[in-house]
């Protein structure tokens, strides 16, 4: 073949003949992709490892035909369908008035790109049922291959989508399924199973991601770990309802995939309209969960838009929990001053500005500049902030609204509901027959389907922006759309493509600023919304115990510089937890790092410290926002060890963490994998102190630990050092670097106390 990376004969564009197409084979980083149409369907035959530049002759690789069965081979397809066979889950459900249940989509046309050798789009068509079906396929290079159907309706009468699926083979051996779980203050949480023959969905029905989405959904090898194992794994970029499944029918196949799941009717396309499904993300690694990883961070840092293009990730300062609603002037310009003392760079005006915000029950919907709290605007508070050289940031809910609001009570019809003219009536009073869905948070759902309440928080939006210097908003989102509906009809898909145009509408005219995507904590994470924003809030808890689960497997596909992560408080007012300011830092510093606590009223100690260890994020967030995360399979479960390597090897910075007491009196030697196994390296100890009684509970510490040493990638990786004996619930930085390469990246080790 001419071209190593994608097989594809001319005659594949046209429809298929008696002469069946070559097959797609698409090759990049490790990974390939291989449909074949001998049947003129595309069948998916292989996702996975790369199989090298030849290609057997595939017409002798036919399945067998066993007794019972259908006289022919089942044909998996891009599209899997009864039509062909399968048995499985199928991969369209749909239906015109209740006929063209079953379609038998068959190929048109292979279209790829000549510069582009890891990208086809495949049209698929079944004249009888009266749809076409056009998928496209991106290789990317790292690996990440995404895959999305645009269903079109070719017939003269509406057809309704029920379901549209993206759907990829697994190899034999895969045996066990991982994916996540978890609640509000416990997101990102792992949970394992057996694979056996049946099917495991997850359904996500919260009208947004949810707290317990499965951020990823991964299949492997028996025991599969971070740095070993073969792992298919998927994620799907959408962020309203959705499924995915691992399916495994009884000739012992399996699939791995995904949809969006739609409502009733929820989708039903009047002649010539079409649906387009969410990108299908999936990566496959034979080196454990840490390639998978280092496919979806590839496809993140090669975009344009991402913002470590742009520039460095700014320490932040959030005012939430130093004030929370208590929005005083005095204090908020304590706090500025306070923040670039220590060498914040973006400071955050949480919840609480704008008109009758006095609590969580009332104003949401109202985006004016509370005349009463701010006589003079925001003004005084930019014009301080901007001052002191950091950036100003501002935190909105643009799509809820309280019934206690001057929006509800001007436009009760604005209020998305179940039934027709029921939000109207409801708002009205207990004599209509509407009703409104249960209030969450004292709030309900702003209907921005309806193109009167969408362009009047464009409006306001637009307006808070033109005519202040804010250079951030803190996007929320803070309940489930339970029974969301427009006109008495479901509308989460309606509802999710109306926020996606409202925030694509303010990027287009604000590029400069960016968005966070907050929902309660980490309750819309996905990279459907990060498509369109700057970073996520990883969860609403502050706790470093709870966050070292949470970054961690959040972290699984997003990358640190886009998971906002914060210092909070000595207690947590989430969990009550204490924690040392050393477990604290050592936890946020990977991430988007920032403060979320009352700073100002900090002993001289603790105010050296914290400027210590912001200094050392500010030394480090470069290699931290740019190289590869790895992480260990520690074998002792109440030590976690991560880190991250410049891709060229030369440094390095991980994170050894004691999550509970051990079962062991010392931790022994523990390796740091991912380093240039011939390159040697100084390894030194940067943060906490060697001398801090806090974090250890040793007589003595390793002869290492106050001076550092010096070994090769290949010792460090299979030898390991002795680590100190830490306390529960603390952490030590190492900073690992070319032996001979200059003084440490961090400079002075962080003083605490």
């Amino acid at each position: 073949m001419n071209n190593p990376d994608l097989n594809l004969a001319p005659e594949s564009r046209t429809p298929a003949t008696p002469a069946a197409p070559a097959p797609l084979y698409l090759r990049r980083s490790g990974t390939a992709l291989l449909l074949d149409f001998r049947t003129s369907e595309p069948a998916l035959l292989h996702f996975g490892a790369d199989l090298g530049p030849e290609l057997p002759d595939l017409s002798l690789l036919t399945d067998p035909v066993p007794h019972s069965a259908l006289d022919v081979p089942v044909t998996l397809g891009l599209v899997p369908q009864a039509s062909s066979g399968w048995r499985g889950r199928p991969g369209l459900r749909g239906h015109r008035g209740g006929t063209a249940f079953s379609p038998r989509l068959r190929l048109v046309s292979v279209e790829a790109d000549p510069g582009d050798a890891a990208s086809a789009v495949l049209t698929q068509a079944d004249p009888d049922a009266g749809i076409t079906v056009r998928t496209e396929l991106r290789l990317n290079d790292g690996g990440l291959l995404q895959l999305r159907h645009t269903l079109v309706n070719d017939g003269g009468s509406p057809y309704t989508v029920e379901e549209l699926a993206a759907v990829l083979p697994v190899g034999r051996a895969a045996a066990e399924v991982l994916d996540l779980t978890g609640r509000w203050c416990r997101e990102s949480h792992p949970q394992r199973l057996p694979l056996h023959q049946g099917t495991w969905v997850r359904s996500g029905r919260h009208g947004r991601t949810g707290h317990d989405a499965s951020l990823l959904l991964a299949a492997g090898t028996p025991g599969f770990g971070y740095r070993h194992g073969q792992v298919w794994a998927v994620h799907l970029g959408w962020s309203g309802n959705h499924e995915s499944f691992v399916d495994t029918t009884g000739d012992g196949r399996t699939v791995i995939g995904a949809s969006e799941l739609l409502g009733s009717s929820e989708v039903t396309l009047a002649p010539g309209e079409s649906y387009e499904t969410p990108w299908l993300f999936a990566a496959y690694s034979d080196a454990g969960l840490d390639g998978i990883t280092a496919a979806f961070y590839a496809w993140f840092r090669a975009r344009p838009q991402h913002p470590t293009a742009v520039k460095p990730r700014p320490v932040v300062l959030n005012v939430w929990e130093a004030v929370y609603f208590d929005h005083r002037l005095p204090a908020l310009l304590d706090l500025a001053a306070t923040a670039a003392a220590l060498g914040v760079e973006r400071y955050v005006l949480d919840d609480g500005w704008f008109r009758g915000r006095r609590n969580d029950t009332a104003g949401l919907g109202d985006w004016y500049v509370d005349e009463d709290l701010w006589p003079d605007g925001l003004t005084p508070l930019i014009d301080a902030v901007t001052g002191h050289g950091m950036e100003f940031g501002l935190w909105v809910e643009p799509e809820m609204v309280n019934e206690d609001s001057d929006l509800a009570r001007a436009h009760p019809d604005w209020i998305a509901g179940p039934v027709t003219g029921g939000a109207a009536g409801a708002a009205a009073g207990p004599a209509s027959a509407g009703r409104l869905p249960e209030r969450w948070r004292h709030q309900q759902v702003l209907d921005l389907v309806n193109p009167e309440a969408w362009q009047y928080i464009y409006d306001r939006l637009d307006a808070l922006l033109s005519g202040n210097r804010i250079s951030y908003l803190k996007w929320d989102q803070n309940r489930d759309l339970t029974e969301m509906g427009h006109d008495g009809r479901p509308s989460v898909h309606a509802q999710t493509r109306a926020v996606y145009r409202l925030l694509d509408a303010l990027r287009e005219a604000h590029p400069d600023v960016e968005i966070e995507s907050c929902s309660s904590g980490g309750a819309r994470v996905d990279l459907g919304i990060l498509e369109r924003t700057d970073r996520v809030w990883g969860s609403d808890c502050n706790d470093a115990l709870e966050r070292q689960t949470i970054q961690r497997w959040t972290g699984m596909v997003v990358p640190p510089e886009l998971v906002g992560s914060h210092i909070g408080p000595t207690r947590s007012h989430t969990t009550a937890r204490t924690h040392d300011l050393s477990f604290r830092a050592v936890t946020a510093i990977f991430g988007h790092f920032g403060l979320e606590w009352d700073i100002r009223h900090l002993e001289s100690a603790e105010r050296d410290e914290l400027a210590g260890a912001i200094a050392l994020f500010k030394e480090y967030r470069g290699l931290l926002h740019s190289g590869r995360m790895v992480r260990a399979d520690e074998p002792d479960p109440a030590l976690r060890l991560h880190g991250v390597v410049a891709h060229d090897g030369g440094e390095a910075l991980f994170a050894l963490v004691s999550v509970a007491t051990s079962f062991a009196e010392i931790p022994g030697r523990v390796c740091l994998p991912g380093l240039d196994p011939d390159t040697r390296y100084r390894v030194e100890a940067v943060y906490p102190a060697a001398t801090d009684r806090g974090a250890y509970l040793q007589t003595a510490p390793p002869g290492w630990l106050a001076g550092g040493v010096e070994a090769t990638g290949r010792f460090l990786a299979g030898s390991g050092l002795p680590m100190p004996v830490l306390n529960p619930e603390h952490g030590v930085l190492l900073s690992v670097r070319r032996a001979g390469g200059g003084a440490p990246h961090s400079g002075t080790p962080v003083r605490n106390s």
